[in-house]
């Protein structure tokens, strides 16, 4: 028997450690339209797009807070 209540859902206000990272590098939109591209295409490889948006805004902020 298992005790894991499945019926308890995440508080709204409870952030993905991931997209609190995201958000907070304003690369949040970017990791959506990757999620989507991939949902839609089921193929990596027709996302090459949006995925180097993704990179380019992730490797953006590295930067931005490396010059802090």
């Amino acid at each position: 028997m298992s005790t894991h209540n499945r019926d308890v859902k995440p508080s709204e206000e409870e952030d993905d450690p991931v997209e609190k990272m995201l958000k907070k590098a304003g690369c949040l939109e970017q990791h959506y339209s990757v999620q989507l591209c991939m949902a839609e295409n089921k193929d990596w490889r027709k996302c090459q797009e949006v995925v180097k948006e993704f990179q380019t805004c992730i490797e953006t902020d590295k930067k931005r807070r490396q010059g802090k």
